[in-house]
């Protein structure tokens, strides 16, 4: 979760190079955003190895690799905009760049939120998914709500303002925009969705 929310937060970077038209460190941003993908990948699978059907565990297995996938989900998309942004010289139109920003920096929060649940899945562990802990990481899930009903209307803001302008923008220009858009929301949604992981195994 640490590699994945790394590449997350790198999108930041990447988005603050296409704006001030720095194309060499969109490159660098870009291969450090698949540098940490291919570390995810590599977790991913260490992960699995060492969870066979045979293991015994508090939680159902299955839990546990839906929670994987869905953390392996945020570096994957992270890397899918910078191929596309990159590929593409991609540029921000003016006029919706401070919304923009914020909602790249909101979804990456959600990211961060949802590292910070993950750190407690160790605690989680020895207090068998009960007490003080649980409550805790009950109030992180609530939090993560928030922050993806946050990011769903900015989302909305930056859809209108690119609504707004795209008839003078090329039309294909704008698709991708869109698409672009459409894909920093899938970081906070995969970021809920661990929350929604999460409230399984403590339901257990």
């Amino acid at each position: 979760m640490e590699t994945c929310y790394k590449a997350a937060r790198e999108v930041i970077a990447l988005f603050e190079h296409v704006i001030a038209g720095d194309w060499d460190k969109v490159e660098i941003s870009r291969e450090t955003i698949v540098a940490y993908e291919q570390q995810a990948d590599e977790f991913k699978k260490q992960i699995r190895g060492q969870m066979p059907k045979s293991l015994f565990m508090p939680v159902p297995r299955e839990d546990l690799l839906n929670l994987l996938w869905a953390q392996d989900q945020i570096a994957n998309t992270a890397r899918d905009i910078s191929g596309l942004v990159y590929g593409r010289k991609m540029k921000i139109p003016e006029s919706i760049r401070d919304d923009f920003m914020s909602y790249v920096a909101r979804n990456a929060d959600a990211a961060k939120k949802a590292r910070k649940s993950i750190r407690e899945l160790d605690e989680l562990y020895t207090t068998g998914f009960r007490g003080a802990e649980a409550v805790f990481v009950e109030a992180l899930v609530e939090e993560l709500d928030q922050i993806e009903n946050d990011t769903d209307e900015m989302q909305a803001i930056v859809r209108a303002g690119l609504f707004a302008i795209e008839d003078e923008l090329p039309p294909v220009h704008v698709i991708f925009l869109y698409r672009v858009i459409e894909l920093i929301g899938q970081i906070g949604d995969m970021a809920e969705r661990i929350g929604r992981r999460l409230e399984l195994l403590l339901s257990h």
